[in-house]
Protein backbone atom coordinates (compact mmCIF):
# COMPACT_ATOMS: atom_id res chain seq x y z
CA UNK A 1 0.00 0.00 0.00
CA UNK A 2 1.08 3.36 -0.84
CA UNK A 3 2.02 5.62 2.17
CA UNK A 4 -1.05 8.64 2.42
CA UNK A 5 1.66 11.38 3.22
CA UNK A 6 5.47 11.72 2.73
CA UNK A 7 8.23 14.56 3.29
CA UNK A 8 8.43 16.95 0.13
CA UNK A 9 10.30 20.52 -0.34
CA UNK A 10 7.56 23.03 -1.19
CA UNK A 11 7.12 26.59 -2.45
CA UNK A 12 4.03 28.48 -1.53
CA UNK A 13 2.45 31.47 -3.85
CA UNK A 14 3.52 34.35 -3.57
CA UNK A 15 1.45 37.47 -2.23
CA UNK A 16 1.59 39.74 -4.83
CA UNK A 17 1.36 43.65 -3.80
CA UNK A 18 -0.44 46.11 -5.90
CA UNK A 19 1.42 45.44 -9.29
CA UNK A 20 5.05 44.35 -8.08
CA UNK A 21 6.35 41.43 -8.24
CA UNK A 22 5.83 38.53 -5.30
CA UNK A 23 8.56 37.48 -3.34
CA UNK A 24 11.28 34.96 -4.47
CA UNK A 25 9.87 31.41 -3.21
CA UNK A 26 11.63 29.74 0.04
CA UNK A 27 11.97 26.07 0.20
CA UNK A 28 9.92 24.39 2.84
CA UNK A 29 10.15 20.73 4.37
CA UNK A 30 6.31 19.17 4.95
CA UNK A 31 4.51 16.60 4.42
CA UNK A 32 2.35 16.00 1.65
CA UNK A 33 -0.56 13.52 0.42
CA UNK A 34 0.28 11.11 -2.22
CA UNK A 35 -2.07 10.51 -4.63
CA UNK A 36 -3.73 7.37 -5.06
CA UNK A 37 -3.05 5.89 -8.50
CA UNK A 38 -5.49 5.29 -11.53
CA UNK A 39 -4.89 2.38 -13.32
CA UNK A 40 -2.13 3.99 -15.62
CA UNK A 41 -0.61 5.37 -13.00
CA UNK A 42 2.81 4.60 -10.97
CA UNK A 43 4.08 5.04 -7.29
CA UNK A 44 7.47 5.83 -7.55
CA UNK A 45 10.35 6.65 -5.06
CA UNK A 46 12.84 8.95 -6.55
CA UNK A 47 16.76 8.19 -6.21
CA UNK A 48 18.80 10.92 -7.90
CA UNK A 49 17.69 14.44 -8.71
CA UNK A 50 19.26 17.20 -10.96
CA UNK A 51 18.80 20.81 -9.95
CA UNK A 52 17.53 22.37 -13.31
CA UNK A 53 17.15 26.14 -14.32
CA UNK A 54 13.35 25.57 -14.75
CA UNK A 55 13.64 24.91 -10.73
CA UNK A 56 15.69 28.27 -9.96
CA UNK A 57 12.95 30.16 -12.32
CA UNK A 58 10.29 28.90 -10.14
CA UNK A 59 12.00 29.68 -7.04
CA UNK A 60 12.87 33.06 -8.38
CA UNK A 61 8.91 33.39 -9.56
CA UNK A 62 10.79 34.74 -12.96
CA UNK A 63 9.43 34.59 -15.66
CA UNK A 64 6.13 33.94 -13.64
CA UNK A 65 4.78 32.53 -10.30
CA UNK A 66 4.26 28.51 -11.01
CA UNK A 67 1.94 28.26 -8.10
CA UNK A 68 -0.69 31.28 -9.11
CA UNK A 69 -0.13 29.67 -13.06
CA UNK A 70 -1.11 26.70 -11.32
CA UNK A 71 -3.86 27.74 -9.29
CA UNK A 72 -2.37 25.83 -6.86
CA UNK A 73 -1.05 27.43 -3.11
CA UNK A 74 2.09 24.57 -3.09
CA UNK A 75 4.26 23.68 -5.58
CA UNK A 76 6.86 20.44 -5.78
CA UNK A 77 9.55 20.95 -8.14
CA UNK A 78 11.68 18.56 -9.66
CA UNK A 79 11.47 16.80 -13.44
CA UNK A 80 15.13 15.84 -13.60
CA UNK A 81 16.32 12.37 -12.31
CA UNK A 82 16.05 8.79 -11.57
CA UNK A 83 13.15 6.54 -10.02
CA UNK A 84 12.37 3.37 -9.09
CA UNK A 85 8.89 1.96 -9.29
CA UNK A 86 6.90 0.81 -6.17
CA UNK A 87 3.90 -0.11 -7.45
CA UNK A 88 2.04 -0.19 -11.27
CA UNK A 89 -2.10 0.36 -11.89
CA UNK A 90 -4.00 -1.98 -13.47
CA UNK A 91 -3.59 -0.92 -16.90
CA UNK A 92 0.16 0.13 -17.00
CA UNK A 93 2.08 -2.61 -19.62
CA UNK A 94 5.65 -0.85 -19.85
CA UNK A 95 6.82 -0.95 -16.26
CA UNK A 96 6.80 -3.09 -13.60
CA UNK A 97 7.94 -2.91 -9.50
CA UNK A 98 11.57 -2.58 -9.07
CA UNK A 99 11.84 -0.61 -12.77
CA UNK A 100 14.18 2.01 -12.96
CA UNK A 101 13.75 5.27 -14.96
CA UNK A 102 14.48 8.58 -16.10
CA UNK A 103 11.39 10.95 -15.85
CA UNK A 104 10.37 12.12 -19.56
CA UNK A 105 9.03 15.71 -18.26
CA UNK A 106 6.54 16.28 -21.29
CA UNK A 107 3.37 16.77 -19.02
CA UNK A 108 0.78 18.68 -21.81
CA UNK A 109 2.07 18.05 -25.12
CA UNK A 110 0.08 19.56 -28.72
CA UNK A 111 -1.25 17.32 -31.13
CA UNK A 112 2.32 16.32 -32.62
CA UNK A 113 3.77 15.56 -28.93
CA UNK A 114 5.72 18.30 -28.89
CA UNK A 115 5.44 19.95 -25.16
CA UNK A 116 3.25 22.54 -23.92
CA UNK A 117 3.77 22.58 -20.29
CA UNK A 118 6.25 20.79 -18.09
CA UNK A 119 5.84 18.18 -15.12
CA UNK A 120 6.40 19.47 -11.80
CA UNK A 121 7.11 23.15 -13.43
CA UNK A 122 3.69 24.76 -14.51
CA UNK A 123 2.03 21.74 -15.37
CA UNK A 124 -1.10 21.64 -13.30
CA UNK A 125 -1.60 18.48 -10.71
CA UNK A 126 2.11 17.21 -11.11
CA UNK A 127 4.60 16.44 -8.46
CA UNK A 128 8.02 16.53 -8.71
CA UNK A 129 11.35 14.90 -7.29
CA UNK A 130 11.74 17.26 -4.62
CA UNK A 131 9.36 14.66 -2.46
CA UNK A 132 10.00 11.34 -1.35
CA UNK A 133 7.50 9.32 -3.28
CA UNK A 134 5.53 10.54 -5.31
CA UNK A 135 2.12 8.77 -7.73
CA UNK A 136 2.75 9.55 -11.84
CA UNK A 137 1.52 8.59 -15.25
CA UNK A 138 2.89 5.62 -16.33
CA UNK A 139 3.32 8.43 -19.61
CA UNK A 140 5.97 10.22 -17.76
CA UNK A 141 8.59 7.32 -16.94
CA UNK A 142 10.89 6.13 -19.34
CA UNK A 143 12.87 2.83 -18.22
CA UNK A 144 16.60 2.90 -18.47
CA UNK A 145 18.58 -0.15 -19.95
CA UNK A 146 18.38 -3.15 -17.65
CA UNK A 147 22.15 -4.21 -18.26
CA UNK A 148 23.21 -0.34 -18.52
CA UNK A 149 27.23 0.33 -18.38
CA UNK A 150 26.10 3.28 -16.64
CA UNK A 151 25.59 4.76 -12.83
CA UNK A 152 22.47 6.26 -11.81
CA UNK A 153 23.81 9.36 -11.00
CA UNK A 154 24.61 9.78 -14.53
CA UNK A 155 20.73 8.69 -15.65
CA UNK A 156 19.75 11.34 -13.43
CA UNK A 157 21.35 13.83 -15.00
CA UNK A 158 19.99 13.34 -18.24
CA UNK A 159 16.47 13.04 -18.62
CA UNK A 160 16.00 17.12 -18.88
CA UNK A 161 19.59 18.04 -20.99
CA UNK A 162 20.67 15.33 -22.65
CA UNK A 163 16.87 14.92 -24.09
CA UNK A 164 16.73 18.48 -24.84
CA UNK A 165 19.55 18.63 -25.88
CA UNK A 166 19.08 15.76 -28.39
CA UNK A 167 15.73 17.01 -29.43
CA UNK A 168 17.59 20.57 -30.36
CA UNK A 169 20.43 18.77 -32.26
CA UNK A 170 18.05 17.21 -34.57
CA UNK A 171 16.20 20.27 -35.64
CA UNK A 172 19.61 22.71 -35.63
CA UNK A 173 21.71 20.27 -37.82
CA UNK A 174 19.05 19.46 -40.07
CA UNK A 175 18.26 23.37 -41.06
CA UNK A 176 22.18 23.80 -41.44
CA UNK A 177 21.74 20.24 -43.85
CA UNK A 178 19.06 21.84 -46.22
CA UNK A 179 21.35 24.89 -47.07
CA UNK A 180 25.40 23.38 -46.48
CA UNK A 181 25.09 19.80 -48.04
CA UNK A 182 28.95 18.56 -48.11
CA UNK A 183 30.93 20.12 -45.26
CA UNK A 184 30.83 19.58 -41.78
CA UNK A 185 29.41 22.75 -39.68
CA UNK A 186 31.53 24.33 -36.59
CA UNK A 187 29.93 24.58 -33.70
CA UNK A 188 30.13 26.52 -30.81
CA UNK A 189 27.98 27.18 -27.64
CA UNK A 190 27.83 29.15 -24.04
CA UNK A 191 28.70 26.94 -21.38
CA UNK A 192 25.93 24.57 -19.80
CA UNK A 193 24.99 21.09 -19.32
CA UNK A 194 22.59 21.38 -22.18
CA UNK A 195 24.63 23.21 -24.67
CA UNK A 196 27.91 20.60 -23.59
CA UNK A 197 25.57 17.77 -24.16
CA UNK A 198 24.92 18.92 -27.61
CA UNK A 199 28.14 20.02 -28.41
CA UNK A 200 29.40 16.62 -27.82
CA UNK A 201 26.59 15.23 -29.61
CA UNK A 202 28.01 17.67 -32.70
CA UNK A 203 31.68 15.84 -31.87
CA UNK A 204 30.40 12.76 -32.08
CA UNK A 205 30.01 13.83 -36.12
CA UNK A 206 33.25 14.78 -36.62
CA UNK A 207 32.12 18.48 -36.10
CA UNK A 208 34.51 20.82 -34.92
CA UNK A 209 33.52 22.12 -31.39
CA UNK A 210 34.27 24.59 -28.44
CA UNK A 211 32.16 25.67 -25.37
CA UNK A 212 32.71 29.26 -23.73
CA UNK A 213 32.93 28.82 -19.75
CA UNK A 214 34.55 30.12 -17.22
CA UNK A 215 36.09 28.86 -13.87
CA UNK A 216 38.89 26.10 -13.79
CA UNK A 217 36.57 22.86 -13.03
CA UNK A 218 34.69 23.27 -15.96
CA UNK A 219 37.25 24.46 -18.19
CA UNK A 220 38.95 21.57 -17.16
CA UNK A 221 36.15 19.15 -17.82
CA UNK A 222 35.16 20.61 -21.69
CA UNK A 223 38.90 19.92 -22.20
CA UNK A 224 39.24 16.78 -20.73
CA UNK A 225 36.16 15.43 -23.17
CA UNK A 226 38.24 16.95 -26.49
CA UNK A 227 36.04 20.26 -26.65
CA UNK A 228 37.69 23.40 -27.22
CA UNK A 229 37.43 25.48 -24.23
CA UNK A 230 36.88 29.66 -24.48
CA UNK A 231 37.43 31.23 -21.32
CA UNK A 232 34.68 33.67 -21.17
CA UNK A 233 36.54 35.76 -18.91
CA UNK A 234 38.72 37.54 -22.11
CA UNK A 235 35.03 38.93 -22.35
CA UNK A 236 33.57 39.19 -19.19
CA UNK A 237 32.27 42.15 -19.51
CA UNK A 238 30.06 41.42 -23.02
CA UNK A 239 26.88 41.48 -21.15
CA UNK A 240 24.26 43.54 -23.13
CA UNK A 241 21.48 45.86 -21.68
CA UNK A 242 20.07 48.07 -24.73
CA UNK A 243 18.97 50.77 -21.79
CA UNK A 244 22.60 51.32 -20.46
CA UNK A 245 24.32 50.91 -24.28
CA UNK A 246 22.39 53.93 -24.74
CA UNK A 247 22.77 56.00 -21.92
CA UNK A 248 26.11 55.26 -20.63
CA UNK A 249 29.19 55.39 -21.90
CA UNK A 250 31.72 53.89 -20.16
CA UNK A 251 29.18 50.64 -20.21
CA UNK A 252 29.11 51.15 -23.80
CA UNK A 253 33.01 51.46 -24.18
CA UNK A 254 33.49 48.36 -21.53
CA UNK A 255 30.71 46.67 -23.99
CA UNK A 256 32.11 47.34 -26.91
CA UNK A 257 36.03 46.35 -26.19
CA UNK A 258 34.33 43.13 -25.16
CA UNK A 259 32.55 42.45 -27.92
CA UNK A 260 35.36 43.31 -30.24
CA UNK A 261 37.73 40.66 -28.07
CA UNK A 262 34.46 38.06 -28.46
CA UNK A 263 34.92 38.86 -32.41
CA UNK A 264 38.71 38.69 -32.53
CA UNK A 265 38.40 35.14 -30.87
CA UNK A 266 35.99 33.94 -33.16
CA UNK A 267 38.11 34.68 -36.03
CA UNK A 268 41.06 33.60 -35.08
CA UNK A 269 39.41 29.71 -34.29
CA UNK A 270 37.09 29.32 -37.16
CA UNK A 271 37.26 29.75 -40.67
CA UNK A 272 34.79 32.66 -41.62
CA UNK A 273 32.78 32.47 -38.48
CA UNK A 274 30.57 29.31 -36.52
CA UNK A 275 28.39 27.56 -38.46
CA UNK A 276 26.22 26.26 -35.87
CA UNK A 277 25.79 28.45 -32.38
CA UNK A 278 24.20 26.93 -29.63
CA UNK A 279 22.52 29.96 -27.39
CA UNK A 280 20.70 28.91 -24.23
CA UNK A 281 21.52 32.50 -22.63
CA UNK A 282 19.80 34.88 -24.46
CA UNK A 283 19.70 38.30 -24.00
CA UNK A 284 23.00 39.73 -22.92
CA UNK A 285 24.95 37.86 -25.99
CA UNK A 286 22.37 37.66 -28.66
CA UNK A 287 23.58 40.24 -30.39
CA UNK A 288 27.46 38.89 -30.77
CA UNK A 289 26.32 35.13 -31.13
CA UNK A 290 24.39 36.83 -34.75
CA UNK A 291 27.61 38.70 -35.26
CA UNK A 292 29.47 35.40 -35.02
CA UNK A 293 27.62 33.40 -37.03
CA UNK A 294 28.94 32.24 -40.46
CA UNK A 295 27.01 32.98 -43.92
CA UNK A 296 24.02 30.01 -44.27
CA UNK A 297 24.71 29.52 -40.35
CA UNK A 298 22.33 28.59 -37.42
CA UNK A 299 21.93 30.19 -34.09
CA UNK A 300 19.68 27.92 -32.14
CA UNK A 301 18.45 27.80 -28.94
CA UNK A 302 16.04 25.62 -26.46
CA UNK A 303 16.18 28.06 -23.20
CA UNK A 304 16.19 31.44 -22.20
CA UNK A 305 18.27 31.35 -19.09
CA UNK A 306 19.08 35.34 -19.18
CA UNK A 307 16.50 37.57 -21.07
CA UNK A 308 13.73 36.53 -23.07
CA UNK A 309 13.23 39.15 -25.81
CA UNK A 310 16.10 39.99 -27.90
CA UNK A 311 15.94 41.63 -31.44
CA UNK A 312 17.85 41.47 -34.83
CA UNK A 313 17.54 43.69 -38.35
CA UNK A 314 15.85 40.87 -40.67
CA UNK A 315 17.30 42.40 -43.61
CA UNK A 316 20.81 41.17 -42.36
CA UNK A 317 19.51 38.38 -41.48
CA UNK A 318 18.05 37.63 -44.71
CA UNK A 319 21.04 38.26 -46.52
CA UNK A 320 23.45 36.23 -44.57
CA UNK A 321 20.78 33.31 -44.81
CA UNK A 322 20.67 32.91 -41.38
CA UNK A 323 18.54 30.11 -39.67
CA UNK A 324 17.17 30.72 -36.10
CA UNK A 325 15.70 27.34 -34.16
CA UNK A 326 13.83 27.52 -31.03
CA UNK A 327 12.45 24.15 -29.44
CA UNK A 328 11.17 23.45 -26.24
CA UNK A 329 12.13 19.70 -24.84
CA UNK A 330 11.16 16.91 -26.84
CA UNK A 331 8.75 14.48 -28.13
CA UNK A 332 8.27 10.82 -26.39
CA UNK A 333 10.34 9.07 -29.39
CA UNK A 334 13.03 11.47 -29.07
CA UNK A 335 13.69 10.85 -25.53
CA UNK A 336 13.38 7.32 -26.15
CA UNK A 337 15.97 7.46 -28.85
CA UNK A 338 18.62 9.98 -26.80
CA UNK A 339 18.04 7.14 -24.03
CA UNK A 340 19.68 4.27 -27.26
CA UNK A 341 22.13 6.79 -28.34
CA UNK A 342 23.44 7.29 -24.83
CA UNK A 343 23.61 4.03 -24.05
CA UNK A 344 25.33 2.57 -27.31
CA UNK A 345 27.93 5.41 -27.52
CA UNK A 346 28.66 6.58 -24.12
CA UNK A 347 26.74 9.92 -24.36
CA UNK A 348 26.21 10.98 -21.14
CA UNK A 349 27.86 13.28 -18.96
CA UNK A 350 30.79 12.11 -16.93
CA UNK A 351 30.28 9.92 -13.62
CA UNK A 352 32.16 12.40 -11.17
CA UNK A 353 29.29 14.71 -10.20
CA UNK A 354 28.45 17.35 -7.52
CA UNK A 355 25.94 15.49 -5.06
CA UNK A 356 24.32 17.20 -2.25
CA UNK A 357 22.04 14.98 0.08
CA UNK A 358 18.22 15.70 0.94
CA UNK A 359 18.63 18.06 4.17
CA UNK A 360 20.87 20.51 1.77
CA UNK A 361 18.64 21.31 -0.68
CA UNK A 362 17.88 24.50 0.10
CA UNK A 363 21.92 25.13 0.05
CA UNK A 364 21.79 23.42 -3.49
CA UNK A 365 19.10 26.39 -4.46
CA UNK A 366 21.10 29.15 -3.41
CA UNK A 367 23.95 27.78 -4.49
CA UNK A 368 22.89 27.23 -8.26
CA UNK A 369 21.07 30.84 -8.18
CA UNK A 370 24.68 32.38 -7.21
CA UNK A 371 26.13 30.64 -9.72
CA UNK A 372 28.32 28.72 -6.92
CA UNK A 373 27.85 25.07 -7.97
CA UNK A 374 30.91 23.38 -9.57
CA UNK A 375 28.71 20.46 -11.86
CA UNK A 376 26.81 21.40 -14.99
CA UNK A 377 24.39 18.99 -13.79
CA UNK A 378 24.19 18.94 -9.46
CA UNK A 379 22.42 15.87 -7.94
CA UNK A 380 20.15 16.01 -5.08
CA UNK A 381 19.85 12.75 -3.42
CA UNK A 382 16.22 11.26 -2.15
CA UNK A 383 16.01 7.78 -1.44
CA UNK A 384 18.57 5.13 -1.64
CA UNK A 385 17.51 2.00 -4.25
CA UNK A 386 15.75 -0.74 -2.84
CA UNK A 387 17.98 -3.10 -4.82
CA UNK A 388 21.17 -4.41 -4.26
CA UNK A 389 22.15 -4.50 -7.43
CA UNK A 390 21.73 -0.48 -8.49
CA UNK A 391 24.26 0.16 -4.99
CA UNK A 392 27.78 -0.14 -7.20
CA UNK A 393 25.82 1.79 -9.87
CA UNK A 394 25.50 4.98 -7.60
Amino acid sequence: MVEQETNAWIIRKGIKDGSTFPESAELISEQIPVRAPTSHDVVVRPIFGCWEANMAHAIARSPIDVCRSRREEWVVLGNSGVVEIEEVGSEVTTLTPGDICIIYGNAVSDSHGYMKRAFAYDAPNTIGLLAKRLTIPEYNCLQIPTNTRHSLAQWATFSVRFVTAWANWRVAYGCWRTQMHNSLPTVWAWGGGTALAEVLLAKQLGCNVALIASGVTRLALIESLGVIAIDRSAFRDMQYDDARYNSCRDYRKRYNNAETEFLRTVNEKTDGGVSIFIDNIGTPVHRATLQALARQGVITTAGWKHGMHQSSVRAVECISRHIHVHTHYATRKEAIDAIAHAEETNWLPPAENEVFDWEDIPKLAVAYANGETQSYWPLFKVNAPKQESWLTKR
